[in-house]
């Protein structure tokens, strides 16, 4: 069983199916020791299948698409946010005091982009907020060099801050939460109840396109790069995505515009305007959560409540650690997974902590959110029920480590563990260059020649790359990667470019 034919079989799709995948291997990018590139072409190569499945049951009577997955585009849309100019600005992605620390027993990975986990970081250190960049390094790395790992750990949690301590694959498979995301499939599945098949209108081709959720409406409760990027996902296939975020809380820009496209934006307080939400939930087809596991529950928004008030709805839910085992509740961004899950240690030296080439959690897990959105709806068609999606970024670090192989190798045997390539050292995924203890440079790469991995449209302008593109936005001229997700006389890219964060009316259109 090859890696997409496991991601397939995860998610209930038909075996036969996958003859309808080709592939266009590069070993050149996503190098890692790791088998990344495998893992991001099947996860890519899944949700192409599914979208092409959906096609076929809306509106291509010849059968299913044929799907073509390609490294490079892949690749490039992997690092989506290093090819991102917003009016020719190289965007910022990781904050000062995002970094690999090390501390008296080892090393711990901070999460401090956004403003309110900074705060608490620096309280939970006991220096003050408004500290200085340069001067909060200093102090932070003067502090944990004389902390254990563990305990920096517990105390920034206990904060509300993001911290994890490194640990080695053998230490996470040991933990209590590593055996509880361990006896956990890829995706979760399931249905709610017995509403009745879902009846799709026949989608005729848009502008030459097939758009397979074409008039579906998403509500995209998400934050960061996963979620963002399966409803991203969802729009290049012709739902109707929504955004909503609480008005407190902004999405960091650049962020917010590199997975914005296709979707509109809008904030909503569902603390004081609850009937606002009921009524977007009332005419939703699909809704997306993000935060943590029980974080929006208070709302009403679990699975099962929400298909109670909306039979017949697809409930996709993404934790960092997962819905369960005693870090169900805890903060968690894909940085952080690769520390804590060992990753970072398996990409690393004896020396130093290393990294993937990409954010390959995020982009990897929400490929395949997306896909199995696209597989609930195929299959409420014809068998009804309103259901649910879950996955966690810990389960596809799991699945990651698992089981390396050479490219090409079959992978039987191996139900959780990628075959892909068997490379050189990770190298910096774009992050700052942090400090440790002693103030010494340190990076997010390996400690040994520590260089940036090859992606697709690296070597030079958008013109060296296909997989880059430029159009103009309401935030200015953009390049950006191409969605990598392409079957058959589909969408090649998204309709509507990024619009600015909270500047649409909560309201479906």
């Amino acid at each position: 069983m090859d890696e997409i034919e496991y991601v397939w079989s995860v998610l209930g799709g038909d075996a036969a199916l996958t003859a309808r995948v080709a592939r266009a291997a590069r070993p050149e990018v996503l190098e890692a020791r790791l088998p990344v590139r495998a893992l991001a072409s099947a996860c890519v190569g899944a949700c192409a299948l599914a979208a092409a499945e959906l096609a076929a049951r809306r509106a291509a009577p010849g059968g299913v698409p044929a799907v073509r997955v390609d490294d490079g585009a892949v690749a490039a849309a992997f690092t989506s946010e290093r090819h991102l100019r917003i009016g020719g600005r190289e965007p910022v992605s990781f904050a000062p005091l995002s970094r690999l620390w090390r501390t008296a027993d080892g090393w711990v990975r901070t999460h401090a982009n956004y403003p309110h986990h900074r705060a608490r970081l620096l309280a939970a250190l006991g220096l003050a907020r408004d500290t200085e960049d340069a001067r909060a390094v200093d102090a932070v790395g003067s502090l944990l060099a004389g902390l254990p790992a563990r305990s920096v750990e517990e105390t920034v949690y206990a904060a509300g801050g993001a911290a994890v301590a490194l640990r080695t694959p053998e230490e996470w498979a040991a933990s209590e939460q590593g055996r509880a995301v361990a006896g956990r499939p890829l995706v979760e599945r399931g249905v709610l109840d017995a509403s009745p098949a879902r009846t799709f209108a026949p989608v005729p081709p848009s502008a030459g396109a097939l758009l397979p959720a074409a008039g579906l409406r998403v509500l995209d409760l998400t934050r960061v790069i996963a979620g963002p990027v399966a409803t991203r996902t969802l729009a290049l296939l012709g739902a109707d995505v929504l955004r909503v975020d609480p008005p407190g809380l902004p999405e960091l820009p650049d962020q917010h515009v590199d997975t914005g496209f296709g979707k509109r934006s809008a904030t909503l307080d569902l603390t004081c305007d609850q009937a606002a939400f009921e009524e977007l939930l009332g005419a939703a087809d699909v809704v997306v959560t993000g935060y943590r596991p029980g974080s929006l529950d208070r709302f009403g928004l679990s699975p099962r409540a929400l298909a109670a008030r909306r039979p017949g709805l697809v409930v996709a839910r993404l934790s960092a650690w997962g819905a369960y085992g005693p870090w169900a509740g805890r903060r968690g961004f894909d940085s952080l997974v690769q520390v804590g899950t060992g990753i970072a240690a398996l990409e690393g030296t004896a020396d130093r902590p290393g990294a993937l080439p990409a954010q390959a959690l995020d982009h990897g897990t929400g490929y395949l959110l997306a896909a199995g959105v696209l597989r609930a709806l195929t299959e409420q068609s014809r068998h009804g029920g309103s259901r649910y999606v879950e996955v966690a970024l810990a389960r596809t670090a799991a699945w990651l480590s698992a089981g390396p192989a050479q490219d090409g190798a079959s992978g039987a045997g191996r139900p959780h563990g990628v075959g892909g390539s068997a490379g050189s050292a990770s190298a910096d995924t774009g992050g700052t260059r942090g400090t440790g203890g002693t103030g010494g440079p340190s990076t997010m790469g390996t400690g040994s020649g520590a260089r940036r991995v090859r992606a697709a449209g690296d070597a030079g302008g958008p013109g060296a790359s296909p997989w880059l593109r430029e159009r103009e936005s309401p935030l200015g001229r953009l390049r950006y990667a191409l969605p990598p997700v392409r079957f058959e006389g589909g969408p090649t890219d998204w309709e509507r470019a990024p619009v600015p964060w909270g500047a649409d009316a909560a309201r479906w259109v």
